[in-house]
Order: C-alpha cells, then structure tokens, then sequence
C-alpha cells in the first residue's frame, strides 16, 4: 500500500519537539558541583570570622538571639525552594564588581581589625555570588534572607556606644519620672538616680540596648509570619523600638521601688536579673497587642 504524504507531513506535526535542557539549571549537575566548590572556598576563607561570631552569640547576651538568625534565613530560602529551582538562571557579570567588594571589605576588616567589616563582606560576597552566577532574579527572591542575616551581626563599637549612652540618659529621665510619680523623693544626675537609701546608676547594660536589639530581631520574624505586607511588617518592627525603651525604664523603676521600700541587695540582685526576663515577655506582648490593634484599625477602616 502505498505511503500517504498527507499522513506523513501529519506525524511531524503531531511529534513534540524535545525541550532544550537549560545548561545553567539549578538542577544542573555541574552548577550543583561548582556551588559546593565555591562554598568550600568559602568556608575555609571565612572559617576564623564565623567561629568568632558564634563565640560572640554564646558569650554575649546582647546578640545571644544570633542563633535564631541563620536558621530563619535558611527558612526564608527554604520555602522559595520550588520559585528558586524552577527560576531561570541569567548569569550577569553585574555581579563581578560586588563579589570584589565584598573581598574589598574583607580585607580591610581582616587588616583594619575591623571585626564587623569582616562579617558584613559575607552578606555581601554572598549577594554578589548570587547576582553573578544566577542572575538578578534569583537575587531578587532571597534579598531579605541576605539582609536579615546582618541582624546577626553586632554593631560596631562606635556605633553600639554613639546608641547606648543616650538610652541610658533616656531610661534614667523615665524611670526618674515614674518614681517621682508614685511619691519617691529621687534626684537625677545624669544616669545616676539618688534615692533616699543609695545611689542607683543606669550602666551600659541597664541602658535597653539588650532588649532592644532582640525585641526587633523577633519583632522582624514576627511580622513575617504574620503579616503580608512590607508597610505592616515595618510597623511591627519600628514598633518594638519604643516597646523596649518603656520596658527597660519599667524595669529601673522597679528596681528603685524595691531599693527604697525593700532589700538594695535583693533589688540589684535576683529582682534586677529577673525582671529583665519578665519585662521581655512583657515586650513581647505590646508587641501583640500593636499588631492586634493594628488589625482592628485596618478593618474598621475597611468597614467604614
């Protein structure tokens, strides 16, 4: 029987093209192999500052929320894990001048002894590794994995002490004010209260830089789980910058009520240690209570 041209030219059509493979695919075999070559080299260049920051979030109750930082961050990656891998790879030499930034800025925090030079040049070598070898896209989808990673890393000293002491001004004007208020005779020199019975000074660590830096850290993950929008996530975390300075002036004045009315001992000791936890929790539930009011607005403004 003979062919039919018609029926012929037919099954070429109806044959699907193969689908050409996408060389750069983050399921790419040498893409995966090259990506864990670049972390070694990366580890082994970075492995003194990553151990020095982790002895920093063990030893230092100040940035002791550290830990939850990495592990958030990969979260972040984790659940664009389908948008990342199915993301089409462009790469772009873009990335090329901020990889050498981020080896510029380790160089000058390794030889400047700049210790939070060194750990900002990982965020940022990072970045540019991403821009340069999977394109702006894919920056684009962990720009705020990258960005929460320097809560993680502590302020420079300049900076940190430029913070600290006008919030210890600030907590001894508050707390000052509220002993004033409930009938406690107290004379304020600086960030020194005099009471009746003794002399108490607001040092750097009574000052609410503690609080305040993890109240905002968990404030950051709290908007993210909770809410949608960019607008009402940076309300929550600005919100927790006021939150902590009120908590911390609540707790010096507590600790002057026991001084004058109590034990000093008892009150710089077990009291001042203890009510640092309960005054966090404490924080932790303004917190809620603005996001619960936050909402409430919002849905009454809707309604109207």
């Amino acid at each position: 029987m003979p062919k039919v041209p018609l029926l012929e030219n037919m099954a070429q059509y109806i044959q699907m093209p193969a689908i050409p493979r996408n060389p750069w695919s983050l399921r790419n075999a040498p893409f995966a192999w090259g990506s864990v070559l670049i972390g070694a080299l990366m580890a082994a260049m970075y492995y003194r500052v990553l151990v020095g920051q982790v002895m920093v979030w063990w030893r230092d109750p100040d940035y002791s929320h550290g830990f939850l930082v990495p592990i958030f961050a990969a979260y972040l990656v984790w659940e664009k894990r389908k948008i990342i891998l199915n993301k089409r790879v462009a790469p772009t030499w873009t990335g090329v001048p901020v990889v050498a930034l981020g080896l510029v800025v380790l160089l000058l925090g390794t030889y400047g002894a700049s210790v939070f030079l060194s750990r900002a040049s990982l965020v940022i070598l990072l970045a540019g590794l991403v821009l340069c070898f999977c394109g702006s896209q894919l920056l684009k989808e962990l720009r705020f994995a990258l960005l929460v990673l320097f809560l993680a890393i502590p302020l420079p000293s300049i900076i940190f002490n430029q913070i600290t002491l006008p919030l210890q001004f600030l907590a001894s004007k508050l707390a000052s004010a509220l002993l004033s208020l409930f009938g406690v005779p107290v004379l304020l020199e600086g960030n020194v209260l005099e009471l009746s019975t003794m002399k108490l000074e607001v040092a750097d660590a009574c000052s609410g830089i503690r609080s305040l830096v993890s109240l905002f850290t968990l404030s950051v993950f709290y908007g993210y789980f909770l809410e949608k929008t960019f607008p009402r996530r940076a309300v929550l975390a600005l919100a927790s910058i006021p939150i902590a300075i009120a908590a911390n002036a609540v707790r010096i004045f507590g600790t002057g009520l026991c001084v004058q009315y109590w034990d000093p001992d008892k009150a710089l000791g077990f009291f001042h240690e203890f009510s640092g936890w309960v005054m966090f929790l404490v924080s932790l539930g303004c917190l809620f209570i603005v996001h619960r009011t936050m909402r409430l607005f919002l849905a009454h403004r809707r309604q109207a």
